[in-house]
């Protein structure tokens, strides 16, 4: 079901939308999303646009549906992939109803956070805006959190304000109010037990690069891309999963192997393992190691990779 066929039998105090969550590389978005769904949709790293695409999380409550729109982290693009990532980025404000800019106040705003400001204020058409304080459990120093907002405030004038920390848990339910209080009436646009839109191979890539980012170092897993050839279940229960890492360059295969192939089944055990809690049957994972020459500069194979924005 998509949202182009909305589920019309919910109360009529029912509300329902989209919320861009904006935001640098590494300020916790991904991590704060997954939290509130109770459940992975977006994989995580401490590596920098760990996030490429969009990604939808559907959090379903008997008053409200959230959407929220994980967008890639804002930054200035080096090629045709971070060209991209940023157009997903923007293109979610127009879509959104309420806005969630997200700040790491564990350390002292930086330029790429008031950029993100200003193109919040410049595009917001007078939507709601919170600025998510976040990783309010690493910071000691409350000056430091009373500067970093009131600098954003005479940046975003008509924004709320709301410390919070996306691993702790701490005032996600104060955010959870805010957002519903904010968000228009309206029906479900997905049935409760969707908490995505991601499809299965798509998923799996995505934890296969989560795990790659973790067992990789350098320009390396960044470079890398994954495609999903087969994703069934076989006779016998097991679910069978084909997948290509694709590298950027030659150079690439061999560290992606590693010794004796040694790295490759790091990253598969790990994958394989991860995905087994969340499927919660038995799986087979074969992975292999493809070179494709410099795509992330390559308009067709971006698009090959699904990388592709539409017109605005």
């Amino acid at each position: 079901m998509t949202a182009e066929q909305p589920v019309t039998d919910v109360p009529e105090y029912h509300k329902s939308g989209y919320i861009a969550v904006l935001g640098r590389p590494n300020v916790g978005k991904s991590t704060l999303i997954n939290a509130l769904l109770g459940e992975k949709v977006s994989i995580v790293s401490p590596k920098p646009q760990t996030t490429r695409d969009r990604i939808q999380g559907i959090l379903s409550l008997e008053e409200a549906q959230i959407i929220f729109l994980d967008t890639p982290g804002i930054h200035q693009p080096k090629n045709m992939l971070d060209e991209y990532m940023v157009k997903v980025a923007n293109y979610a404000l127009p879509d959104a109803d309420v806005i969630l800019f997200l700040v790491d106040v564990a350390n002292p705003l930086i330029e790429a956070d008031r950029e993100i400001a200003r193109l919040i204020e410049k595009k917001r058409e007078n939507k709601p805006v919170l600025v998510g304080l976040n990783k309010i459990d690493q910071q000691t120093d409350p000056a430091q959190v009373a500067t970093i907002q009131t600098e954003l405030a005479t940046l975003l004038p008509d924004a709320t304000f709301l410390p919070l920390s996306a691993t702790t848990g701490a005032h996600q339910d104060e955010l959870l109010e805010w957002i519903i209080e904010k968000l228009p009436y309206g029906p479900r646009y997905y049935p409760v037990d969707i908490i995505s839109d991601q499809n299965d191979r798509k998923f799996v890539a995505e934890i296969i690069r989560e795990v790659s980012l973790e067992l990789l170092h350098h320009e390396v897993p960044h470079g890398m891309a994954v495609i999903i050839d087969t994703f069934k279940t076989r006779e016998n229960g097991m679910l069978y999963i084909q997948g290509k890492i694709y590298v950027e360059r030659e150079s690439h295969k061999p560290i992606v192997l590693g010794k004796n192939g040694s790295m490759l089944k790091r990253i598969g055990q790990r994958a394989r393992q991860r995905l087994e809690e969340i499927y919660e049957q038995k799986i087979y994972l074969d992975l292999r190691v493809k070179p494709r020459h410099k795509w992330r500069k390559n308009p067709s194979d971006l698009r090959w990779f699904g990388y592709v924005t539409r017109k605005k």
